[in-house]
């Protein structure tokens, strides 16, 4: 099995807003095409114009419709790829030393040499990061973009994730987690990020900004009437609709 370090000099990783975050697939479409041709290429497809399209893709976002306690129907637009935790059992179980975590910048990645396609890290992975590519016969997941972060070739501003540099909105943010100076650390503590799934353990790098408290419109009807929506009950360290997150992808896995 695969040792994990015991410190990283580093922790790059993704903070998400998900108050800003508008569910547009923008950052889908851009990790797509930069990583079909990037560090993790390619990005295969299987019927991509047919039926039952699938396929290999690093970020995705999810849609939901969340209850409030008032009644009312609110819209959550949630993105999801690897975490790059600290504790990361997809590491952990590899028999072959593919997956492995680097101890300059603590990203996670997979040596495809090594690869074979076991898909033991995917099962371990409580957060559906890891992608099977049938067609390569290797499990392939997201990299920050190591190509491009530290591709000077680039001008200073473009040494960012793909999903980063084409966010429409901002939601998206990357810097050193592990640095509490950096402008990424002050927005955690600022805005209260939090992990997913904090139970689990694996304590993720990526954080994820909860939505704001929003006066909602009750009703046509009576629109000058307002509610507060107020955070659910949490016992394991995730807030409103983050939680509610947590517990569909429970549920679903």
């Amino acid at each position: 099995m695969t040792s994990l370090p015991n410190q990283t000099k580093r922790k790059l990783g993704l903070v998400i807003d998900l108050d800003t975050c508008v569910g547009c697939q923008a950052c889908v479409t851009n990790c797509k095409e930069w990583n079909t041709g990037g560090h993790m290429a390619p990005l295969t497809d299987t019927n991509p114009y047919q039926a039952e399209v699938d396929g290999v893709w690093f970020n995705r976002v999810h849609t939901y419709e969340v209850s409030t306690p008032e009644g009312e129907s609110r819209t959550l637009h949630f993105p999801r790829s690897c975490l790059h935790c600290e504790d990361a059992a997809c590491v952990t179980v590899c028999p072959t030393g593919a997956s492995y975590k680097r101890t300059s910048d603590g990203i996670v990645l997979v040596d495809e040499d090594k690869c074979i396609g076991c898909k033991l890290c995917s099962w371990a992975c409580p957060y559906g990061a890891r992608e099977y590519d049938v067609f390569e016969g290797v499990m392939k997941k997201c990299t920050l973009c190591v190509d491009r972060i530290y591709n000077k070739n680039l001008d200073k501003e473009d040494r960012v994730p793909a999903c980063v540099l084409t966010c429409p909105t901002g939601a998206r943010h990357f810097g050193d987690l592990g640095d509490p100076r950096s402008s990424i650390s002050k927005l955690v503590s600022a805005r209260s990020g939090q992990d997913l799934m904090p139970e689990m353990g694996y304590v993720p790098t990526n954080k994820y900004l909860p939505q704001r408290e929003k006066t909602a419109s009750l009703s046509l009807a009576t629109h000058h009437a307002t509610a507060r929506l107020q955070p659910l009950e949490d016992t394991a360290g995730a807030t409103g609709l983050l939680k509610w997150v947590d517990n569909a992808l429970e549920k679903s896995g």
